[in-house]
């Protein structure tokens, strides 16, 4: 059939199709090939079709398929990807097909696949196909949910990167943890506009300055509402075991809460016991200020985290130039100490105090263990 060749109508299309399927017998395989291009133009030329008449196209074009080599295949999948009358038993063939380059233009676009149909690929098919479903216009929870059990972190990342997939709770928490592990991953989880505020804060020490920046960002814009709501989502959660206390923390502890009592506990005194090598005081004190608990303080200190330092001292209302200070000693055995304190005071400017709060009650809510 020429590409100029008038199409016949709907009624004369219909008529031929017991004609169509004994030729479907032919064993020849050219012959099958030009059968297969025809009945696809005279499919898409018909402007109306019986529900009856699609289903034979379906049958024939099944059939037919199930003959061809991988390319006629590719060709026909590209062809009725997004047609949105395309027959069922055809595109759920195309769909199963073991070559990715046939599965794929199907399950990334067919509006005609069902969710069971999806599950059932992802299911039974291997992580090319698990991917092109994964990149769908939409993504119900269901489906997101098997992708997630049975996808490697390659195909876990281009779920996570499509805003149109719906991740249930249990499967966000999933990719959150497997996202600890892997840093491949941090970058499209952290920008995932539907994270759950509170797994996303999870992340917080595990991801680099630029990303733990954009939570920051994220935490300033949140609705309190969806705040408290998070909050809550994070308490049902039990926190990772943090280790013993230093021999020294009764002792620490016991100073602290005299100097408190006395109202001597000032920041400067905190830059005292950093100079003299009491990190044990100054951890309980400046948890004490932050209202953080002790084992995410000894954490920023131990790692040197000036970024989530400098959140601690904006929580705590502390200023820029006690920041500084503290930086820098903690920075003492680095060659650069106070050009990478300054540059993360800068940090410590443009930092709001509303922001270092909420984020201080997500680091709050992530050590607080399960009530139950």
């Amino acid at each position: 059939m020429s590409d100029g060749a008038a199409l016949p109508p709907p009624a004369k299309t219909g008529s031929r199709l017991p004609e169509l399927i004994a030729l479907a017998q032919e064993d020849s395989s050219p012959k099958r090939r030009a059968l297969l291009r025809e009945l696809t133009d005279c499919f898409f030329g018909a402007p109306q079709r019986t529900e009856a008449e699609t289903a034979l196209y379906g049958a024939v074009l099944s059939d037919l398929t199930d003959a061809m080599e991988t390319a006629v295949r590719a060709e026909l999948a590209e062809r009725f990807a997004e047609a949105p009358d395309a027959p069922h038993q055809l595109i759920r063939r195309l769909a199963n097909d073991e070559a990715e380059t046939v599965a794929a233009p199907v399950l990334s676009a067919s509006p005609v696949l069902t969710e069971a149909d999806l599950i059932g690929v992802v299911r039974s098919r291997g992580q090319g196909h698990m991917r092109a479903v994964s990149r769908r216009v939409a993504v119900s929870e269901a489906v997101s949910d098997a992708i997630v059990e049975r996808g490697d972190d390659e195909t876990l990342g281009v779920l996570l990167g499509n805003e149109g997939a719906s991740l249930s709770r249990a499967a966000s928490e999933t990719a959150v943890e497997r996202a600890r592990a892997n840093p491949a991953l941090h970058a499209v989880t952290v920008e995932r506009s539907s994270l759950p505020p509170d797994l996303l804060n999870d992340l917080y020490f595990e991801v680099e300055a630029r990303l733990r920046q954009r939570i920051l960002e994220q935490n300033a814009r949140m609705d309190p509402g969806l705040l408290e709501s998070a909050l809550a989502a994070g308490r049902t959660r039990v926190a990772a075991e943090d280790g013993a206390l230093p021999p020294d923390y009764a002792e620490s502890l016991a100073y602290v809460e005299e100097l408190r009592a006395a109202n001597q506990l000032t920041p400067q005194v905190l830059a005292r016991f950093l100079r003299s090598g009491g990190q044990t005081a100054f951890l309980i004190a400046l948890s004490q200020l932050a209202d953080v608990d002790f084992h995410t303080a000894r954490q920023i200190i131990e790692r040197r985290e000036l970024d989530a330092l400098a959140v601690i001292c904006k929580a705590a209302d502390l200023d820029r130039a006690l920041f500084l200070t503290y930086a820098v000693v903690l920075l003492n055995t680095d060659d650069n100490a106070m050009g990478k304190a300054r540059a993360y005071a800068g940090m410590y400017q443009e930092l709001t105090r509303e922001a270092a709060l909420r984020t201080i009650r997500f680091w709050r809510a992530r050590k607080a263990m399960q009530a139950a």
